[in-house]
C-alpha cells in the first residue's frame, strides 16, 4: 500500500489538472460548438461555466455580437463606361454558430471575398447619376444579395453602406461643367419666363391706361418723383402731354389752311 500511495496521488494530480483544464467559461454573447470525437454535438454550448473534456471534445469559440467588415476600395466600371472607385463597410452577425463553423472554412473571409464580387456586379449595373443618387436603393439591394448567399452560413447581414466614391480628376471637371451648364440653363429659363410674366402686366396696365388716360399723366409725375429722390445732378423740366397734343393739332391746322401770306385764288 505505500508502494501504491505516490502512484495514486500523481494519478489524482493529473486527473485533477486535466479536469481544472475541461472547465471553459464563455460569456454572454460567446457560443461554444463542441466536436466530440469529431462528431458535431446537435447544441452549441454557453453562456457560462462548461466542461470541454480533451483531447476527446474540441470547442471553437463563435461571437455572435454584430462585427464590421471593410471592403476594400473596388474599380467599377458603371453602365455609361465611368471608371470609380467605390469602397463600402459590411454589418454582419452569426446567428448559428453550427453552420458557420462547419459550412465554410472562415466565415468572415468568404464574406468579404462575396462582397466584393457583389459590390462590383450590382454597381456595374447602374449609371454614374444612380451610383450618386440612390445611394440607398444599391445598399438595400446590396443587403438582400449577400444576406441571400451568407444564411446558408449562418450568418446574417444587417446592414451594407456605400462610403465613398472616388472619381478622376477628368470626370470630376467634367461634372462640374455639367452642373454649369444646368445652372445657365435654369438661370435663362427663370429669365425668360420673368419677361414673360412682365410683358404680360405690361399689357395689362397699358389697357387699364387706356380707359383711363388721366393715369398716365399720374405715372409720369410718379416717375418724376422717383427721379428726384436719388439725389442726383440730373436736371428734369416737365412737359406735360397736353401741352404735345395741342400743338400737334395745331400744326396740322396750319398745314391744311396753307401757306401764310399766300393769295386765295377764287378772290
Amino acid at each position: 500500500m505505500n508502494d501504491l500511495s505516490p502512484v495514486l496521488l500523481i494519478f489524482v494530480i493529473i486527473v485533477g489538472i486535466w479536469l481544472m483544464n475541461s472547465i471553459k467559461i464563455l460569456r454572454e454573447y460567446e457560443r461554444g460548438v463542441i466536436f466530440r470525437l469529431g462528431r458535431l454535438l446537435s447544441e452549441p454550448k454557453g453562456p457560462g461555466l462548461i466542461f470541454v473534456f480533451a483531447p476527446v471534445d474540441r470547442m471553437v469559440r463563435i461571437s455572435l455580437r454584430i462585427d464590421t467588415l471593410e471592403v476594400p476600395a473596388q474599380d467599377v466600371v458603371t453602365r455609361d463606361n465611368v471608371t470609380v472607385k467605390v469602397n463600402a463597410v459590411i454589418y454582419f452577425r452569426v446567428i448559428d454558430p453550427r453552420l458557420a463553423v462547419v459550412e465554410v472554412t472562415n466565415f468572415q473571409y468568404a464574406t468579404s471575398q462575396l462582397a466584393q464580387t457583389t459590390l462590383r456586379s450590382v454597381l456595374g449595373e447602374v449609371d454614374l447619376d444612380g451610383l450618386l443618387g440612390q445611394r440607398e436603393k444599391l445598399n438595400v439591394r446590396l443587403q438582400s444579395i449577400l444576406d441571400q448567399h451568407t444564411s446558408t452560413w449562418g450568418v446574417k447581414v444587417t446592414m451594407v453602406e456605400v462610403k465613398q466614391v472616388d472619381l478622376s480628376e477628368q470626370m470630376i471637371r467634367v461634372l462640374a461643367r455639367q452642373a454649369e451648364a444646368e445652372r445657365e440653363r435654369r438661370a435663362k429659363i427663370i429669365h425668360a419666363e420673368g419677361e414673360y410674366t412682365a410683358a404680360e402686366k405690361l399689357a395689362m396696365a397699358a389697357e387699364v391706361i387706356q380707359k383711363q388716360p388721366a393715369a398716365l399723366q399720374l405715372r409720369y409725375l410718379q416717375t418724376l418723383v422717383e427721379i428726384g429722390a436719388e439725389k442726383n445732378t440730373t436736371i428734369v423740366f416737365p412737359l406735360p402731354l397736353d401741352i404735345l397734343t395741342s400743338l400737334g393739332r395745331a400744326l396740322e391746322r396750319v398745314g391744311s389752311g396753307g401757306t401764310p401770306g399766300t393769295e386765295n385764288p377764287k378772290t
